[in-house]
């Protein structure tokens, strides 16, 4: 399951809970994302990853189709925290945080939420 909440004017959370994404999953996921997303700016996101499976052959055909949209996005936010139970998930978020222009990524363990929302808010811990 993929819950996706808008907290705030600017803020998403995503949370994956290590149920299978399959295609129809991901499309849903997806849009809902670019939909809960529209009109924010300066905006922070939440990532939870529960046990993270890897998404389907057909899910990642989805999220391919859509990546113009999602590109898109990135620009509508500036930092990103990733909270995951799993190191190189974490890693991959710190990675990808020096890759992206514009937008900030950093990777946290699951039990750090108090760390990672302070960092979103761009408060010292």
């Amino acid at each position: 399951m993929i819950k996706i909440t808008k907290t705030a004017p600017n803020r998403i959370d995503m949370e994956f809970d290590g149920t299978a994404i399959d295609e129809d999953t991901m499309r849903s996921a997806i849009e809902e994302l670019i939909e809960k997303s529209e009109g924010i700016e300066h905006g922070q996101l939440l990532y939870r990853l529960h046990h993270f499976p890897w998404p389907s052959l057909s899910a990642i055909a989805v999220k391919l189709e859509y990546l113009p949209k999602l590109f898109g996005l990135l620009g509508t936010f500036d930092r990103c925290a990733v909270l995951s139970d799993e190191a190189w998930l974490r890693k991959v978020a710190d990675i990808e945080g020096a890759l992206i222009p514009g937008l900030e990524i950093k990777g946290f363990e699951l039990d750090q939420t108090n760390t990672a929302n302070c960092w979103l808010d761009n408060q010292k811990t």
